[in-house]
Protein backbone atom coordinates (compact mmCIF):
# COMPACT_ATOMS: atom_id res chain seq x y z
CA UNK A 1 0.00 0.00 0.00
CA UNK A 2 1.40 3.33 -1.02
CA UNK A 3 1.84 5.86 1.75
CA UNK A 4 -0.33 8.94 1.54
CA UNK A 5 1.48 12.05 0.42
CA UNK A 6 2.13 14.42 3.30
CA UNK A 7 0.53 17.77 2.66
CA UNK A 8 1.72 20.71 4.75
CA UNK A 9 -0.93 23.38 5.13
CA UNK A 10 0.28 26.91 4.45
CA UNK A 11 -0.84 29.67 6.86
CA UNK A 12 -3.26 32.09 5.28
CA UNK A 13 -1.77 35.48 4.52
CA UNK A 14 -2.96 38.02 7.05
CA UNK A 15 -5.09 40.73 5.55
CA UNK A 16 -3.54 44.20 5.74
CA UNK A 17 -5.47 46.70 7.89
CA UNK A 18 -7.96 48.87 6.04
CA UNK A 19 -7.35 52.53 6.93
CA UNK A 20 -9.81 55.32 6.16
CA UNK A 21 -8.32 58.83 5.88
CA UNK A 22 -10.20 62.14 6.02
CA UNK A 23 -9.61 65.75 7.10
CA UNK A 24 -11.18 69.21 7.21
CA UNK A 25 -8.62 71.23 5.23
CA UNK A 26 -9.70 69.63 1.95
CA UNK A 27 -8.43 66.77 -0.16
CA UNK A 28 -5.56 68.76 -1.72
CA UNK A 29 -4.14 70.05 1.60
CA UNK A 30 -0.47 69.14 2.20
CA UNK A 31 -1.35 67.75 5.64
CA UNK A 32 -3.54 64.93 4.35
CA UNK A 33 -0.93 63.99 1.77
CA UNK A 34 1.66 63.66 4.55
CA UNK A 35 -0.78 61.53 6.58
CA UNK A 36 -1.48 59.22 3.65
CA UNK A 37 2.26 58.75 3.03
CA UNK A 38 2.66 57.44 6.60
CA UNK A 39 -0.39 55.20 6.90
CA UNK A 40 0.33 53.53 3.55
CA UNK A 41 3.16 51.80 5.45
CA UNK A 42 0.58 50.07 7.66
CA UNK A 43 -2.24 48.98 5.39
CA UNK A 44 -4.64 49.51 2.52
CA UNK A 45 -5.64 53.18 2.38
CA UNK A 46 -8.90 54.75 1.24
CA UNK A 47 -9.34 58.54 1.32
CA UNK A 48 -12.69 60.34 1.52
CA UNK A 49 -12.18 64.04 2.22
CA UNK A 50 -13.95 67.36 1.59
CA UNK A 51 -13.53 68.96 -1.83
CA UNK A 52 -12.90 72.34 -0.13
CA UNK A 53 -11.75 73.57 3.31
CA UNK A 54 -14.20 72.81 6.14
CA UNK A 55 -12.32 74.14 9.17
CA UNK A 56 -14.42 74.99 12.22
CA UNK A 57 -17.41 72.96 11.01
CA UNK A 58 -17.52 70.89 14.18
CA UNK A 59 -19.82 67.89 13.78
CA UNK A 60 -22.11 69.50 11.22
CA UNK A 61 -23.84 67.21 8.72
CA UNK A 62 -25.60 68.06 5.46
CA UNK A 63 -29.36 67.42 5.46
CA UNK A 64 -30.87 70.13 3.22
CA UNK A 65 -29.03 69.44 -0.05
CA UNK A 66 -27.55 66.45 -1.89
CA UNK A 67 -23.96 65.34 -1.48
CA UNK A 68 -21.55 64.77 -4.35
CA UNK A 69 -18.81 62.15 -4.30
CA UNK A 70 -16.18 62.14 -7.06
CA UNK A 71 -13.04 60.07 -7.52
CA UNK A 72 -9.69 61.83 -7.14
CA UNK A 73 -6.23 60.86 -8.39
CA UNK A 74 -4.43 63.32 -6.10
CA UNK A 75 -2.65 60.52 -4.19
CA UNK A 76 -1.68 58.44 -7.22
CA UNK A 77 -2.85 55.05 -8.49
CA UNK A 78 -2.09 53.15 -5.27
CA UNK A 79 -4.70 55.00 -3.22
CA UNK A 80 -8.45 54.88 -3.77
CA UNK A 81 -9.57 58.45 -3.10
CA UNK A 82 -12.78 60.47 -3.28
CA UNK A 83 -13.65 64.12 -2.76
CA UNK A 84 -16.98 64.93 -1.12
CA UNK A 85 -19.02 68.14 -1.30
CA UNK A 86 -20.00 67.85 2.38
CA UNK A 87 -18.49 68.23 5.83
CA UNK A 88 -15.87 65.97 7.44
CA UNK A 89 -18.63 64.05 9.25
CA UNK A 90 -20.45 63.65 5.92
CA UNK A 91 -17.26 62.23 4.39
CA UNK A 92 -16.98 59.51 7.02
CA UNK A 93 -20.68 58.62 6.84
CA UNK A 94 -20.52 58.29 3.05
CA UNK A 95 -17.28 56.33 3.18
CA UNK A 96 -18.73 53.77 5.56
CA UNK A 97 -22.04 53.40 3.69
CA UNK A 98 -21.04 53.74 0.02
CA UNK A 99 -17.29 53.35 -0.51
CA UNK A 100 -15.82 50.73 1.81
CA UNK A 101 -16.56 47.04 1.43
CA UNK A 102 -15.80 46.25 5.05
CA UNK A 103 -15.47 48.12 8.30
CA UNK A 104 -12.08 49.88 8.46
CA UNK A 105 -9.59 48.85 11.10
CA UNK A 106 -8.58 52.47 11.67
CA UNK A 107 -9.73 55.97 10.81
CA UNK A 108 -7.20 58.80 10.81
CA UNK A 109 -8.03 62.46 10.26
CA UNK A 110 -5.63 65.31 9.46
CA UNK A 111 -2.88 66.26 9.55
CA UNK A 112 -4.63 69.51 10.38
CA UNK A 113 -2.92 72.84 9.70
CA UNK A 114 -3.18 74.39 13.18
CA UNK A 115 -3.94 73.38 16.75
CA UNK A 116 -6.91 71.35 17.91
CA UNK A 117 -5.90 71.24 21.57
CA UNK A 118 -8.11 71.99 24.60
CA UNK A 119 -11.48 73.62 23.73
CA UNK A 120 -10.66 73.62 20.02
CA UNK A 121 -11.69 69.96 19.91
CA UNK A 122 -15.32 71.14 20.10
CA UNK A 123 -15.09 73.23 16.94
CA UNK A 124 -12.72 71.03 14.97
CA UNK A 125 -13.78 69.47 11.69
CA UNK A 126 -10.66 67.29 11.88
CA UNK A 127 -11.79 65.80 15.16
CA UNK A 128 -15.42 65.50 14.05
CA UNK A 129 -14.34 63.08 11.32
CA UNK A 130 -12.55 60.98 13.95
CA UNK A 131 -15.50 61.19 16.35
CA UNK A 132 -17.87 60.02 13.61
CA UNK A 133 -15.72 56.95 13.12
CA UNK A 134 -15.55 56.25 16.86
CA UNK A 135 -19.35 56.49 17.11
CA UNK A 136 -19.48 53.65 14.58
CA UNK A 137 -17.05 51.57 16.61
CA UNK A 138 -13.96 52.32 14.51
CA UNK A 139 -10.58 53.02 16.11
CA UNK A 140 -9.95 56.67 15.34
CA UNK A 141 -7.27 59.34 15.73
CA UNK A 142 -7.18 63.03 14.80
CA UNK A 143 -3.78 64.61 14.11
CA UNK A 144 -2.94 68.33 14.14
CA UNK A 145 0.29 70.28 13.63
CA UNK A 146 0.72 73.67 15.33
CA UNK A 147 1.53 75.38 12.04
CA UNK A 148 -1.11 77.13 9.91
CA UNK A 149 1.21 77.70 6.95
CA UNK A 150 0.37 75.98 3.68
CA UNK A 151 4.06 75.12 3.27
CA UNK A 152 4.38 73.69 6.80
CA UNK A 153 7.10 71.09 7.39
CA UNK A 154 5.35 67.82 8.27
CA UNK A 155 8.44 65.64 8.74
CA UNK A 156 8.36 65.79 12.54
CA UNK A 157 4.59 65.27 12.57
CA UNK A 158 4.93 62.21 10.34
CA UNK A 159 7.22 60.59 12.90
CA UNK A 160 4.63 61.11 15.65
CA UNK A 161 1.84 59.78 13.39
CA UNK A 162 3.93 56.66 12.74
CA UNK A 163 4.38 55.99 16.47
CA UNK A 164 0.73 56.56 17.37
CA UNK A 165 -0.70 54.53 14.48
CA UNK A 166 1.66 51.67 15.29
CA UNK A 167 0.53 51.77 18.93
CA UNK A 168 -3.17 51.76 18.08
CA UNK A 169 -2.87 48.86 15.63
CA UNK A 170 -0.75 46.88 18.10
CA UNK A 171 -2.72 47.45 21.29
CA UNK A 172 -6.23 48.50 20.18
CA UNK A 173 -8.33 51.31 21.61
CA UNK A 174 -10.67 51.33 24.62
CA UNK A 175 -14.33 51.21 23.57
CA UNK A 176 -16.05 54.52 22.71
CA UNK A 177 -12.73 56.38 22.80
CA UNK A 178 -10.60 58.16 20.22
CA UNK A 179 -7.33 60.11 20.34
CA UNK A 180 -6.68 63.81 19.82
CA UNK A 181 -3.01 64.23 18.90
CA UNK A 182 -1.41 67.67 18.64
CA UNK A 183 2.19 68.14 17.52
CA UNK A 184 4.50 71.16 17.99
CA UNK A 185 6.32 72.66 15.03
CA UNK A 186 9.86 71.59 14.24
CA UNK A 187 11.89 68.47 13.44
CA UNK A 188 11.27 65.36 15.52
CA UNK A 189 14.75 65.72 17.07
CA UNK A 190 13.61 68.97 18.70
CA UNK A 191 10.62 67.35 20.44
CA UNK A 192 10.87 66.22 24.05
CA UNK A 193 8.63 63.22 23.44
CA UNK A 194 4.95 62.30 23.63
CA UNK A 195 2.74 62.93 26.66
CA UNK A 196 -0.63 61.39 27.48
CA UNK A 197 -2.66 64.37 28.70
CA UNK A 198 -6.03 65.63 29.73
CA UNK A 199 -7.79 68.42 27.86
CA UNK A 200 -6.87 71.79 29.31
CA UNK A 201 -9.56 74.11 30.64
CA UNK A 202 -9.30 76.98 28.17
CA UNK A 203 -11.49 79.23 26.05
CA UNK A 204 -11.52 81.86 23.34
CA UNK A 205 -12.19 85.43 24.46
CA UNK A 206 -14.00 86.50 21.30
CA UNK A 207 -14.85 89.79 19.70
CA UNK A 208 -16.48 90.72 16.42
CA UNK A 209 -14.71 93.34 14.37
CA UNK A 210 -17.46 95.49 12.81
CA UNK A 211 -16.79 96.93 9.35
CA UNK A 212 -18.71 98.56 6.51
CA UNK A 213 -18.77 97.35 2.90
CA UNK A 214 -18.80 99.68 -0.19
CA UNK A 215 -22.63 99.73 -0.03
CA UNK A 216 -22.53 101.00 3.56
CA UNK A 217 -23.78 97.68 4.95
CA UNK A 218 -22.28 96.39 8.16
CA UNK A 219 -20.46 93.06 8.33
CA UNK A 220 -18.42 91.30 11.00
CA UNK A 221 -15.14 89.38 11.28
CA UNK A 222 -14.72 87.05 14.23
CA UNK A 223 -11.53 87.80 16.17
CA UNK A 224 -10.34 86.86 19.62
CA UNK A 225 -7.57 85.68 21.92
CA UNK A 226 -6.99 82.22 23.31
CA UNK A 227 -6.91 82.06 27.11
CA UNK A 228 -5.51 79.06 28.98
CA UNK A 229 -7.27 78.94 32.37
CA UNK A 230 -5.56 75.73 33.48
CA UNK A 231 -2.31 75.72 35.47
CA UNK A 232 -1.94 71.93 35.61
CA UNK A 233 1.16 70.22 34.26
CA UNK A 234 -0.84 67.26 32.94
CA UNK A 235 -2.72 69.13 30.20
CA UNK A 236 -2.31 69.24 26.44
CA UNK A 237 -1.58 72.96 26.54
CA UNK A 238 1.25 72.46 29.06
CA UNK A 239 2.70 69.63 26.98
CA UNK A 240 2.66 71.65 23.76
CA UNK A 241 4.22 74.69 25.42
CA UNK A 242 7.05 72.44 26.64
CA UNK A 243 7.59 70.93 23.19
CA UNK A 244 5.87 67.59 23.72
CA UNK A 245 3.35 66.06 21.34
CA UNK A 246 0.09 65.74 23.30
CA UNK A 247 -2.20 62.71 23.14
CA UNK A 248 -5.62 63.18 24.74
CA UNK A 249 -8.10 60.28 24.92
CA UNK A 250 -11.51 61.71 23.97
CA UNK A 251 -15.02 60.35 24.45
CA UNK A 252 -18.24 61.38 22.75
CA UNK A 253 -20.44 60.68 25.79
CA UNK A 254 -20.87 64.28 27.01
CA UNK A 255 -22.70 63.33 30.20
CA UNK A 256 -21.39 65.26 33.23
CA UNK A 257 -21.57 62.25 35.54
CA UNK A 258 -20.29 64.23 38.52
CA UNK A 259 -23.34 66.53 38.30
CA UNK A 260 -26.03 63.83 38.32
CA UNK A 261 -26.08 63.54 42.10
CA UNK A 262 -26.52 67.32 42.45
CA UNK A 263 -29.38 67.41 39.95
CA UNK A 264 -31.12 64.56 41.78
CA UNK A 265 -31.41 66.84 44.82
CA UNK A 266 -33.56 69.30 42.84
CA UNK A 267 -36.78 67.29 43.41
CA UNK A 268 -37.96 67.97 39.87
CA UNK A 269 -40.87 65.51 40.23
CA UNK A 270 -42.50 67.37 43.08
Amino acid sequence: MESAECVTSQPMEKKRPLILVSNDDGITAPGIKALVEVVMEFGEVVVVAPDSPQSGMGHAITITEPLRLDQSNYFGPEVQAYQCSGTPADCVKLAIDKVLHRKPDLLVSGINHGSNSSINVIYSGTMSAAVEGAIDGIQAVGFSLLDYALNADFDGAKSIVRRVVSGVLKHGMPADTLLNVNIPMGPVESLNGIKICRQARAKWVEEFDERTDPYNRRYYWLTGKFKDLDHGEDTDEWALKHNYASVVPVQFDLTAHHAMGILNTWDLNE
